[in-house]
């Protein structure tokens, strides 16, 4: 049983990790009104505050972290994405107009440029002198980034580049600061030098004068109005034969001569496009970081109103019972929250592998890397769309003043729709993550290209070797102490849990495997038909891969904990996310013979027990997460203290009699 003296602080430490000096420095620095969410304004005054917000943000709080430390950064990506997660607790706005400016936009020019592009640029970036924009996405390529039409095609006669966008559907589109603060843009394009296609590269290119006016051959628009993220000036850019110098060129991966000559230290074209996103990984971990901030966020609301809000009396007493008191509010709350401690644990985890494989030694190990870049993108898609199942549930636990704006959850769910297909379509995603266990983190890892051909379904496929998270050998040694026969063991065993995890994963990679390599034997000229005949098999053999590297996260994150108490009550949580983990998917292990009948009824008995015993502790999970009050900015919250006073005055009016 949990104990009943927990100081919160005491989880806090155990979810604050290995960056909590960071997270400490902006809840300190930031964590007043002035930079909480604004309620009630129109798109030019959202974009305005947030304008002057970011270059009100000092630097030296984590923000421009992984810029090079010779130009005022500490070579330290992970510190940048705790940081960003952060400024997503006061307000989504302003943490996607960061991002956009010291993730994508300076961490482009950081990772794609040399040193002269870092010489004259990275000094103004990181001081916000130089706004700019992420021009990559296309009306009509988004995800398939490969195929983008924009062409920037080099003149050795001028010793310059043509930018052109050849027709609508290739305009540059939903592009953060194109609309209002952007300068600059690090515009990508299919290189074309000597009558040849090189692939996408990109180059760094002035859109607007001094005066915010679009330069020359540069059309510049709105996006229009959106479902949220007001204070974003997302808009659309296209080039009309723009002249680019040649030394704009981000020519880390790719050199164009002065007459023309490319050359490459890749020479794979398919390689060299894979090996340049991959610099950029650290956006998508950073989305689903801070999905994951506005999920607490709004958790917090919602619990701390539960546990004032009565509803109801009891047969025989005078007095109402809390919201937090019924079982059905303890279904809703108690298991999102339990899921959200798991995505901690496991975004604690890959932002300290982006960490060590950024800032360690050049060039990156290949299978580190693409090991990487599948985590990033399961677990950008898992916490993404857990944000948005958990904040529309948030909203419907408050009632009807979950809807009013004051109290912060409709804009919680306006602001964070969009990152399901922000950096990256979800189902996209998930598809990249299981090529990546399909083909053992080929050089292609990422390509729809190769998906289906008969040649690389019909080899052998090497024994999957699962990867592991953190406390490697605790894993095994609790995977090994399962006995043979599964349902003599308590269903509250952690061995048994991450057991029916594993067996999952790999038997619905097997199946993949078998599925395609029967499709590859009986239409091996339709390579697109033998892929998408197994897609919806593709897609749950990665969500059964996240679940499982997000459950030995968690048991890694319990271990690390030093204080008992604190201990005792994320067993138990993580006891709580396992188990509904089982049971949302019980029809899969009923059906495949890990559960039986009546193991299957006990899960949900346990389930049930469980959130009677975690209960007393809601206010202490939440608390942990400490979310600066200004920051959560809920006007039922402010309401608290003087509905619980009342509250009290009844009960003890009603015990007098």
């Amino acid at each position: 049983m949990i104990g009943d003296s927990l100081d919160p602080a005491r989880l806090q430490d155990v979810l604050d990790g290995r960056w909590a000096h960071i997270r400490q420095a902006v809840r300190d620095e930031l964590g007043k009104a002035g930079f909480a969410a604004v309620y009630g304004e129109t798109g030019p005054e959202a974009r305005a505050r947030i304008s002057r917000l970011i270059r009100q943000i000092p630097t030296d709080i984590g923000v421009a972290s992984a810029f090079p430390s010779a130009y005022g950064g500490k070579d330290d990506p992970g510190g940048s994405v705790v940081a960003a997660e952060m400024l997503a607790y006061a307000d989504l706005s302003l943490m996607v107009k960061a991002g956009v400016q010291w993730g994508l936009f300076g961490g482009a020019v950081v990772a794609l440029g040399t040193r002269r592009h870092h010489d004259a640029y990275l000094p103004g970036i990181i001081s916000t002198e130089v706004m700019g924009c992420f021009a990559m996405t296309e009306t009509g390529h988004g995800s398939d980034v490969q195929k983008l039409r924009t062409t920037c095609t080099y003149d050795p006669g001028t010793q310059t580049f043509d930018l052109h966008t050849p027709h609508q559907s290739a305009r540059k589109d939903y592009i953060g600061n194109a609309a209002q603060d952007g300068r600059m843009a690090v515009v990508f394009a299919q290189l074309i030098t000597d009558g040849r296609s090189r692939g996408v590269h990109a180059w760094l290119v002035p859109i607007r004068d001094a005066d915010g006016h679009p330069l020359p051959g540069v059309t510049l628009g709105d996006a229009g109005p959106k479902a949220g993220l007001l204070g974003v000036d997302n808009g659309r850019i296209s080039f009309e034969h723009v002249s680019v110098p040649r030394d704009m060129l981000l020519d880390r991966y790719g050199q164009v001569a002065e007459d023309g000559t490319y050359t490459s230290p890749i020479e794979n074209d398919t390689r060299r496009f894979f090996t340049m996103l991959g610099t950029l990984v650290r956006g998508r971990v950073t989305v689903g970081g801070a999905a994951s901030a506005a999920t607490r966020a709004a958790l917090t609301i919602a619990v701390r109103y539960g546990d004032s809000r009565r509803q109801f009396g009891v047969p025989g007493d005078d007095r109402e019972v809390v919201l937090n008191d019924y079982l059905a509010h303890q279904r809703k709350l108690l298991p999102a929250l339990a899921t959200t401690y798991a995505y901690a644990f496991a975004q604690e985890e890959l932002v300290g592998t982006l960490a060590d494989v950024q800032a360690g030694p050049s060039p990156v190990d290949e299978h580190r890397q693409r090991e990487l870049e599948s985590r990033a993108a399961g677990l950008k898609a898992a916490q993404t769309w857990h944000a948005t199942s958990t904040i529309q549930m948030c909203r419907e636990a408050c009632g009807g003043a979950g809807y009013l704006a004051e109290n912060r959850l409709p804009s919680l769910k306006a602001d964070t729709d969009v990152f399901t297909t922000f950096e990256g379509d979800n189902t996209v995603l998930l598809q990249l993550v299981a090529k990546g266990l399909l083909t053992g983190y080929r050089d292609a890892f990422g390509s729809l290209d190769g998906w289906g051909r008969a040649t690389f379904v019909a080899e052998q496929v090497r024994e999957m070797v699962l990867e592991r998270t953190a406390a490697r050998g605790l894993i095994q040694r609790l995977v090994g102490a399962v006995p043979g026969r599964h349902d003599e063991v308590a269903v509250t065993d952690r061995g048994w849990h991450l057991t029916m995890f594993e067996d999952r994963e790999k038997h619905v990679l097997e199946g993949a495997i078998r599925r395609l390599r029967n499709g590859a034997a009986t239409k091996k000229d339709h390579p697109f038909d033998i892929f998408n005949d197994v897609q919806d098999h593709v897609l749950k053999t990665a969500t059964a891969h996240i679940d499982r590297i997000t459950l030995e996260a968690f048991v890694a994150g319990v271990d690390r904990a030093a204080d008992p108490a604190a201990k005792a009550l994320l067993n138990r949580l993580c006891d709580l996310y396992a188990l509904i983990t089982i049971e949302a998917d019980k029809g899969w292990f009923l059906e495949h013979g890990r559960l039986t009948p009546a193991r299957s009824k006990a899960v949900t008995g346990v389930i049930n027990d469980l959130l009677k015993e975690l209960r007393p502790h809601l206010a202490n999970l939440v608390d942990a997460f400490a979310i600066p009050d200004e920051w959560l900015n809920a006007a039922i919250l402010r309401e608290e203290p003087g509905r619980q006073e009342a509250m009290a005055e009844e009960d003890a009016r009603v015990a007098a009699g």
